[in-house]
């Protein structure tokens, strides 16, 4: 069962944060946050929202970033995440070779000890022949 994503206005958001509307259509207005908006107009912030939102918070209520320097850990944040995305898949990608190319080697060192058994049976089956 899927559960229905929630939203909240600005004045529910603004006091979950203890911020004011203002701050936060600041945000909004330097393109940090993008909330949705009702037929109405009306903003609405979802659940990935109010996360980032309280990025936003943390990083210039309490550590003091300038709304500059808040833009660039998250656009380098996007990046990381995206860069991490495609290490994974290369990682992916390279260990899915790996196991076929030791499947491979599996199936070779299998047919070679079996052409070395015959080979080794041939061999003993000649010798006593000459014994007898």
């Amino acid at each position: 069962m899927k559960r229905k994503k929630g939203y909240f206005s600005i004045s529910a958001v603004a006091e979950m944060f203890s911020v004011h509307q203002q701050t936060i259509r600041l945000y909004e207005k330097e393109g940090l946050i993008s909330p949705k908006r009702s037929e109405g107009n009306t903003r609405l912030f979802s659940e990935e929202d109010i996360d980032r939102l309280e990025e936003i918070i943390h990083l210039t209520h309490t550590v003091g970033i300038n709304l500059a320097g808040v833009e660039m850990i998250l656009k380098l944040q996007k990046q990381v995440s995206k860069l991490q995305g495609e290490i994974n898949t290369l990682f992916k990608h390279t260990q899915q070779e790996l196991t076929q190319e030791s499947d491979r080697r599996k199936q070779h060192i299998a047919a070679t000890t079996r052409r070395l058994a015959t080979i080794k049976e041939e061999k003993n089956k000649k010798k006593i022949d000459i014994e007898i």
